[in-house]
């Protein structure tokens, strides 16, 4: 008999359809910082988020406060344009283990070569120099102790004719270009206990910052925050992600953030973005590795060549 959790209150279905979620974790002063990542459900209720050590702040911000927010509201390649939203808070573990393999984390993997086939050329013999980095995994596990159901991201977005000119003054707002691409963007913020709460809203940029709309059932306080955008295509391709960081503040229009600084991690998703960051990700794994006076692991590539391979045909009967 399977036991309970409290995984179970979500449409699980729609869960799982999800190609990708929204994870907040808490930097080191306390900000709420949201990126995008592919995430497993396992039967036991408990979530399964990797990062390559390349991006290891997750991990890191992780082991120092392990409150995350999960929000699940992009449905782009799930097939259900009209998923309700997902939110999820709990708190994560991240062993300081690295993963060389897919051993534990099978069903993910499994999950990610199917949903993004292209990522299975990574493991080409000519690619691997490059791409080791990939490979070379932290797991983090994330215990649910809440879920919220909202309404599908689509009642979200503007009708004809209903976005204008953003008002004098506004065009100077770090991340307004960033922003302006995008008809909704998520808040990540903090409740009043410190925790991350996640909400997708429509940020309208004002001379002050940009005036979101939080629900009712997202329990919001003032404070550091950041606008998340991102994107993909139905295979988990041609991504672009952007953060916009500042601080969250009531005032008589409603729920501003202020914004501060703009980080684009993959750059603006132009080509010439990706030596950049081929050479910013080899710098931070070898960084995560000489701070802990480690060598570099070898990626156990046939295991993950196992588990890439398309599964065979079922013969016609």
């Amino acid at each position: 008999m399977t036991t309970p959790t409290v995984l179970d209150s979500a449409p699980l279905d729609v869960l799982d359809a999800y190609r990708t979620c929204e994870l907040a974790t808490l930097g080191r002063d306390g900000t709420p910082l949201a990126w995008p990542t592919a995430v497993a459900r396992r039967a036991d209720g408990t979530l399964l988020v990797t990062t390559s050590l390349a991006f290891a702040q997750k991990a890191l911000n992780v082991r120092r406060d392990g409150r995350v927010g999960l929000l699940f509201s992009d449905p782009t390649g799930s097939g259900l344009d009209t998923a309700p939203q997902i939110f999820v808070g709990g708190r994560a573990e991240c062993p300081d283990r690295i993963m060389t393999g897919p051993q534990g984390a099978e069903e993910y993997w499994r999950m990610l070569f199917e949903r993004q086939p292209h990522s299975r050329a990574h493991l080409s013999f000519p690619l691997r120099p490059l791409m080791h980095w990939y490979y070379l995994r932290l797991l983090i596990t994330v215990t649910p102790e809440q879920v919220v159901v909202r309404p599908p991201r689509a009642a979200l977005l503007p009708g004809p004719g209903a976005a204008g000119p953003p008002p004098t003054g506004t065009g100077e707002l770090p991340g307004a270009a960033q922003l302006a691409g995008f008809p909704t963007a998520v808040l990540a913020a903090r409740d009043a206990s410190g925790a991350p709460v996640l909400a997708r809203t429509r940020p309208a940029p004002t001379p002050e910052g940009y005036l979101v709309e939080v629900p009712s059932d997202c329990a919001a306080a003032p404070g550091p925050a950041s606008l998340l955008v991102h994107r993909h295509d139905d295979r988990l391709n041609h991504m672009y992600n952007a953060l916009v960081r500042g601080e969250l503040r009531r005032t008589d229009q409603g729920w501003v953030l202020v914004p501060t600084t703009v980080v684009e991690p993959m750059g603006s998703g132009a080509a010439r973005d990706a030596l950049r960051v081929l050479r910013h990700t080899k710098r931070s794994t070898d960084r995560y590795l000489e701070r802990r006076g480690l060598r570099r692991p070898k990626v156990q590539w046939d295991r993950f060549r196992a588990l890439a391979a398309p599964a065979p045909q079922q013969e016609r009967t």
